[in-house]
Formats: structure tokens, C-alpha cells, sequence
């Protein structure tokens, strides 16, 4: 644990660099490599380029926590320079030569009723779909993965996202274990247990005297009790399956990762743990098997390699489950009375407004909220908060672990229980079925992401309130009933859950100059500058 001593030397270096407003290169949505547009590195490009070339960025490869340089050492032990090495990832314009491009096969060509991935793509940059506002993880372009259009969703607050859906996971499986133990042992009765977790009411579960489970009374999640948080149709587990399946479809990009190829082994699929804490369990969950695991695979596709060393998959994963979580802007009396009635017409029985993880594996938190003192370019300040402890274990560099305490997630708005909204909302799929449920969408940054709806058709917040049937028909109803002023006082407090862009918000790692004459750049309006928190100064700039 880090001693008091400790905690005062972190914060008077910390104080320091605040001070002496340690700047890093300002960051755009999409960047180039500064080797790359000018060979001597001499060039002071406007908006700033990623200051390592795909090779440095790569290091010593996947490695562990032992080996200098690799992505897991830098993980462990200086956890704020793999999140910003992931974030210049995630923002990096990838070549041709590369490996960027074609997309599903060679031609892009096929059966689109089986390939839905045929509709995707094709991008040079995760932030050219997911790079709103600028240099941010959030929201972008279309795509065609379904004939209706797919309107592409914020990456702000994954990784709570990810953890939020695991522990309801791990509670759910834990109440039909506890059934299938009563039924067992009990005297020939069925049990029924309600599925309960975080407050969530998820049906209930019906254990039979020989093992097995009646699951006709589950709602909002598949039988095997596993809530899959990413897309809309709630159809993919984890971070890094996100990552992998978005540089294939999206960007051409195959990954061969170690973590994924053994948990989806068709012969001996490992129990697996990412560097960034998630546990890959192949005997309770079925993965997605990356598009490269072996040379015999490789030679299957015509010869096409692995083109994302899994270093580069550690630091986005890194990245995406320690991203900043939406901010919010000015509430207002009416915005706080537009909340109270968001609770009194029923909103808020999907859309939940607070929900507690147990054990938090992020390193960092950021609070943003609307601050007319300290907020420079928007009225926004961010404050970061270091979750690690130091562990010293005898290298030259100490560990950085998660403390891994409980964490309120304010604001979140959902309950990632799959809803049926009626057919307003219903999706065709190219075989001509339709998707009738989706995972309640959060609020959180619902005010900067319009349009709305899965498929991006409702203009504005009011029409897609207004959309709404099927399961939240009642609470559609009771907002359709109110007066003009009290719907008004519902927009207006939506209007305040924001995201922001990074690189123009002030914050307690590097506040700007509030009363600068040109608060344009980035100097003097401040940022959430990460490199603040490095902790290994041989390794350079990012």
C-alpha cells in the first residue's frame, strides 16, 4: 500500500508539473506518425503527430511485467503512458503497407446475409468513426451493417461499462448456482429464484432436482445469464472482442492475439486473463475467435499475416477501459426538476440512474463538470484521480496496481438489460429478419450525440423519446401527458449529461491560463494531459 511519505511525493511532483504546465504535443481525432510526413522528425506540424513510430509504439512486444518496454511492463508499472500510448493508437492513420485494407476478403465480396461485416468499414483510423467531439472517444460515422444504417456509438465510459455488465454477470450465475445446489440437495422440489443483480431485475430461474434449469422466465438476457454490453443488440462480451472484430471489419486490420487465441483453442481452450484485468472463462463463455491464430490459418486466407502485434491491442484495450466517462454541463434548477420527473414518469426504471461496481480495475478517474472559474474553452474541468498503489518488488520500476475499491457510476442511465421498444425501433437484418430487443442505451453523453436511436433517424431528443413503444410505452405516454414547460425541464436536463473533447478542457493536470488573450490554443486553455502521471522518463514522449 503506498505510506503517507509516499502519497506526499506523488502529489509534490504531481503539484510540480502542474506548475510548470507540463504540456504534451496537443491531439487531433486522427494523426499522422511524425516519421512518417517528414523523415529528419523536424516538423512542427499544427495539431501536433504521434511522436513514436508503430515499431517504438510496438516496444518489446506483448511481454510481461518483467521484460522493459513491453506493453504488460508498461501496463504494470506506468499505466497513464500505455493509456496514452492507446489513445495515439486509437487516433493513428494506418498505411497500406501497414497492412490496412481489404476488408473481408480480398474483393470485399460475398453473401452479405451471412457476412454482415461486408457492410463495414473501410477506415484507416478507429477515431474516423469514433472521433467526436475532436480528439475524444466518441461518436462519428455510419455504417452499413444493417440495411437501416448503424449510427456509431461513444466510447466514453467503456471500461465502467465492461465492469458494470461482468459483476451482474458474476451475480446472476452465482443466484442459479445457489438454485441448482437447493434443488440438488433438497427433497425432489424444483427451486425458483428471482435474478437479481445491482437492483436489476433480470425474471427469475427455475433449478430442477436433477441439475438442470428451466430459463423460460429469464427477461433482457440470454439464457446462459451473460449480459454482453457492446452493440446495440447486446451481442459481444468483452473490450478487446470489440477491438478485435473493429480492426478487421472496420479497418482491414487482423489481429493475432495470445489471450484470445487460447480461450477460443478448438482443442484446449484456456481460462485466459487480459493485462487489463478481464478473465476470459471458454468453460462458461463462448469468444470470439481472432481472424489469425496459427501459420496453417494464415495460409487458409492467402497468406495473410497477423498485422497487429498484440502489444498494440494491450494499449487499446488499456485505453478504452480507463477512458473518460461524459461529463456534465451547467444543471440548472429547472434541469434538476427536469431529473425529478424523469424519476416520477418511469425514465429511469431502464434508464438507472447509479450503478455500483465492487471492485474497480481502472488506474485513473476523470470527473468533468461545468466550471465558470476554473473551465477555460468550454466551461468544463476535469479532475483526474490516480487509482493505483505503488508495489514494490524489486525492479528498477515498482509495480502500479488498481487499488480495486467500489465506485459509484453517476449518471450512467441504464440498466444493460435488452429491452423490447416496439416497432419504431425495431431492425431489419439482411436476411430479412428482424432484431426486435436492445440494451437500454445510457444517457450518459446524450446531449452531444445526436441524431438518435440505434439507426441515428430521430433528429432530436424529444422525437426519440416520442418513438418510444413496446416495453416503455407507459413512460412515453406520461411524457406525451405533460405540459410543454415540464417536457422542456426533460430536455433541458438531458441537455446537460455531455461529452467533451479532451484536449480542450482545462484540468487538474494541466489547468491553462484562464486569463489568457488567445484561449484558442492549447497551451492556454488547458487539457487532460496525461503525461503528467508518467512515470518512466526514459521511455520518452508519446
Amino acid at each position: 500500500m503506498i505510506n503517507l511519505r509516499q502519497k506526499m511525493r506523488f502529489w509534490l511532483l504531481y503539484m510540480i508539473l502542474i506548475l510548470t504546465l507540463f504540456i504534451a504535443t496537443p491531439i487531433h481525432a486522427e494523426l499522422l506518425d511524425c516519421s512518417q510526413i517528414d523523415a529528419n522528425n523536424q516538423v512542427d506540424a499544427p495539431g501536433g503527430c504521434i511522436a513514436k513510430s508503430l515499431s517504438d509504439q510496438i516496444g518489446a512486444g506483448h511481454g510481461d511485467e518483467f521484460t522493459p518496454g513491453s506493453s504488460v511492463y508498461l501496463i504494470k508499472r506506468d499505466p497513464a503512458r500505455s493509456i496514452r500510448r492507446g489513445r495515439q493508437l486509437f487516433q493513428r492513420k494506418f498505411s497500406a503497407t501497414e497492412g490496412q485494407g481489404p476488408r473481408v476478403s480480398k474483393n470485399s465480396a460475398g453473401d452479405i446475409t451471412e457476412t454482415r461485416a461486408l457492410g463495414a468499414g473501410l477506415t484507416d483510423s478507429c477515431a474516423a468513426c469514433h472521433g467526436r467531439p475532436r480528439g475524444a472517444a466518441g461518436f462519428g460515422g455510419d455504417v452499413a451493417t444493417r440495411p437501416d444504417s448503424r449510427d456509431a456509438p461513444h466510447l466514453f465510459g467503456l471500461g465502467l461499462v465492461e465492469q458494470l455488465a461482468d459483476e451482474m454477470t458474476m451475480e446472476l450465475r452465482a443466484i442459479r448456482q445457489q438454485a441448482i445446489q437447493r434443488a440438488v440437495k433438497g427433497t425432489g422440489r424444483k427451486i425458483t429464484q428471482s435474478l437479481v443483480a445491482k437492483g436489476i431485475d433480470f425474471g427469475s430461474i427455475t433449478a430442477l432436482p436433477d441439475g438442470s434449469m428451466d430459463s423460460s422466465a429469464v427477461s433482457g438476457v440470454n439464457p446462459d445469464l451473460r449480459l454482453r454490453p457492446f452493440f446495440h443488440e447486446g451481442s459481444t462480451i468483452s473490450i478487446r472482442e470489440f477491438i478485435t472484430g473493429a480492426f478487421k471489419d472496420e479497418m482491414g486490420l487482423e489481429v493475432w492475439d495470445p489471450i484470445l487465441c487460447a480461450v477460443t483453442d478448438p482443442n484446449n481452450p484456456t481460462s485466459m486473463a487480459s493485462p487489463a484485468g478481464f478473465g476470459f472463462d471458454p468453460a462458461e463463455d463462448s469468444f470470439q475467435r481472432p481472424p489469425t491464430c496459427s501459420a496453417a490459418e494464415d495460409k487458409d486466407r492467402d497468406g495473410v499475416k497477423s498485422e497487429i502485434d498484440p502489444a498494440l491491442l494491450d494499449h487499446v484495450e488499456f485505453y478504452l477501459l480507463n477512458y473518460f466517462k461524459p461529463g456534465q454541463y451547467q444543471v440548472t434548477s429547472r434541469a434538476k426538476r427536469g431529473l425529478k420527473l424523469l424519476h416520477r414518469i418511469g425514465c429511469t426504471d431502464c434508464h438507472v440512474q447509479q450503478l455500483s461496481i465492487d471492485q474497480d480495475r481502472r488506474v485513473a478517474d476523470v470527473s468533468t463538470r461545468y466550471d465558470t472559474r476554473r473551465g477555460i474553452f468550454n466551461e468544463l474541468f476535469a479532475t483526474a484521480q490516480p487509482l493505483f498503489e505503488r508495489i514494490d518488488d524489486g525492479e528498477s520500476n515498482p509495480l502500479q496496481l488498481p487499488i480495486g475499491k467500489p465506485f459509484l457510476v453517476d449518471n450512467f442511465f441504464s440498466d444493460l438489460k435488452r429491452h423490447d421498444l416496439g416497432p419504431a425501433f425495431h431492425e431489419r437484418e439482411y436476411d430479412g429478419s428482424l432484431v426486435t430487443e436492445f440494451v437500454t442505451e445510457p444517457l450518459w453523453g446524450v446531449a452531444t450525440t445526436a441524431p438518435y436511436g440505434h439507426d441515428g433517424r430521430s433528429i432530436n431528443l424529444d422525437a426519440v423519446i416520442r418513438r418510444h413503444g413496446g416495453e416503455a410505452q407507459l413512460a412515453k405516454r406520461r411524457y406525451e401527458n405533460l405540459g410543454a414547460g415540464a417536457r422542456r425541464r426533460i430536455l433541458e436536463f438531458l441537455q446537460t449529461l455531455v461529452l467533451f473533447p479532451p484536449d480542450d478542457t482545462a484540468s487538474n493536470l494541466n489547468p491553462g491560463r484562464p486569463k489568457s488573450a488567445t484561449p484558442q490554443h492549447p497551451a492556454d486553455h488547458g487539457s487532460i494531459n496525461l503525461g503528467a502521471l508518467f512515470l518512466i522518463p526514459d521511455e520518452g514522449g508519446e
